[in-house]
Order: C-alpha cells, then structure tokens, then sequence
C-alpha cells in the first residue's frame, strides 16, 4: 500500500515536491532545537560562510535544501522510469568514467551527502552496472522502501555489511563499479579520525582499503539541484590515487561542499564518536591519514 501511494505522490511534478519539502525542512528546523542546534553548529563551524548576516542566509537556505532531499525521493525512487531518466538535465566529466573503464580495473563512485545523492546511482545504472552499499534503516519497514527505491536499471545493492564488504572487492576485480558515501560515519574499528572543515571526523578507512587493494579508480559525484525543480546536473571528477588516503578523501569532499554549500546535509552526525571507537585527537591537534587515532 505504502509502495502504491509513493508511486501516486511521484507523479507530482519535482518543483512541487521540492516546495513542499521547503517548507517541510523550514518547519522541522523550527520545532526540533536538537536539530537546529546540529545544523547550526556544523554549518557556522566550517567556514564556509562568514559574518552573521550571510550565514543566518545560508542556514535558512540549508533548511529549506535538507526538506527538498526529502521529499525529491519520492520522485527520485518511485517515479517512472523515463521520468527519472529526464531528472538529469545535464552532465559533465563523463568521460573520465569511460577512460577510467578502458583501464579495466575497476572504478570506486564517492558520492557526499551532497545535492541529490540519490540521483548519481540511478544516472550512473542507466549506462554502466553498478552496486551500491547501503546502511539498513533503524525502522525496519524502510528497508525494502529503500531497497526498491534504488533498485532498478542495472543497479545492485549490498548491505554495509562484512558481506556486503566483500561483494564490492568481487565487483572491483571484475572490473565492475560500486559505490558508497564517503562521508558516512563509520562504526568503530572502520574508521580514523581525520580533520573534515577543521574539525577532527570520525572517517571512514573502506574506500581508501578498496583503492588500495585493487586499483581501482576514483571518481567523485555530485548532483545539484537546479533550482524550480528543473532537475539536476551531475558533476564527475576523478580523483588522484598516487597519495589517496583518508585526509585527501575528506579534502575532496570539502571541495565539493564548497560548490554549493546550501545543498550539504549539515544536519548530518558527523562528528559523533562510534560506541567502542578510540576518543578523537584534541582540537588543536591536526592529524591526516591512515592510522592516526
């Protein structure tokens, strides 16, 4: 039923959805203080904005974008198939995609919670197979939402998982794609603390273990959102690997972050510290890589 009614909602057209989900994230970041106070903490503390005037605008303008990535996935996940495919308007850096095929040896998709992150996947299946690691919802009844939601095309996807783990290096040493979000808290034992807008961030260590261990190549993947839901234009850029480690990941995720900073999940965790995870190094402290604790 559930399932039927998302299929019905996703008719709408986006700019609809995207000005519902406007002002469903201005009205949650009005009620909840706990969230509030997350988004305004990680947002005021990166430096992407200065004085109170332009961050007090940015931060409405977090709001509003939080509440459309929302509600897009409706459109995004249950929409019919040739209306997601029009989703993306545009596209550029493509063909490192396809110089990074030629070379065989695999290719890994990082994808921040950046714009519509969704959307990525769902353009990357249309072209190419890819599989995408998923962490399984705290409420049980979203799995199998989530799981249809990104199935479709040529799109596979696997659990965060040991399993899950494992499908991915299978994938790479076939010369196949996976893809997975970069800036996802890890649990503990799966990540180092590394600096991530200045601050010390919990960092995942599986892309770099991937990279390292087959060679694949990197590519880093944002989709913006176009403003009056006009759909979205994907942004691919390779990443080097000669010096690839958790602070270059986190390098280049500020980087896209930068572009257009309204459209970042600052409401977002990242900064939490994993039951069982070593504590992070002190503030003043500045320390990159791998192995760091």
């Amino acid at each position: 039923m559930l399932l039927y009614l998302l299929r019905v909602l996703a008719r709408l057209p986006l700019s609809w959805l995207h000005a519902a989900g406007a002002a469903l994230g201005w009205l949650v970041y009005r009620v909840s203080p706990s969230y509030a106070a997350r988004l305004r903490e990680n947002l005021y503390a990166s430096g992407v904005c200065s004085g109170d005037a332009q961050c007090r605008k940015l931060l409405l303008a977090v709001a509003a974008e939080a509440g459309k990535g929302i509600a897009e996935l409706i459109a995004v996940w249950f929409g019919a198939d040739d209306k997601v495919a029009r989703l993306a308007v545009a596209c550029d850096g493509w063909s490192v995609v396809e110089a990074a095929r030629a070379r065989g040896k695999g290719i890994i998709i990082v994808t921040p919670h950046l714009g519509c992150f969704e959307m990525v996947s769902l353009y990357f299946v249309q072209q190419l197979p890819m599989t995408v690691m998923y962490r399984p919802p705290k409420l049980a009844w979203l799995e199998p939402v989530m799981v249809a939601g990104r199935s479709r095309w040529l799109a596979t996807v696997a659990p965060a998982s040991l399993g899950g783990v494992r499908t991915f290096y299978r994938t790479l040493q076939h010369g196949g794609t996976v893809g997975l979000l970069p800036d996802q808290a890890p649990g503990a034992g799966e990540g180092v603390w590394v600096d991530f807008f200045g601050r010390p961030a919990y960092t995942m260590t599986l892309a770099v273990r991937l990279q390292r261990a087959t060679g694949a190549a990197v590519i880093m993947v944002f989709a913006e959102r176009l403003p009056g839901g006009r759909g979205y234009h994907l942004h691919f850029e390779e990443l080097p690997t000669a010096q690839f480690d958790e602070a270059a990941l986190n390098r280049a995720v500020e980087a896209q972050v930068r572009r257009r900073p309204e459209q970042y999940l600052w409401s977002y965790n990242r900064y939490k510290v994993p039951a069982g995870a070593p504590k992070p190094y002190g503030r003043g402290e500045r320390r990159e890589g791998r192995g760091e604790t």
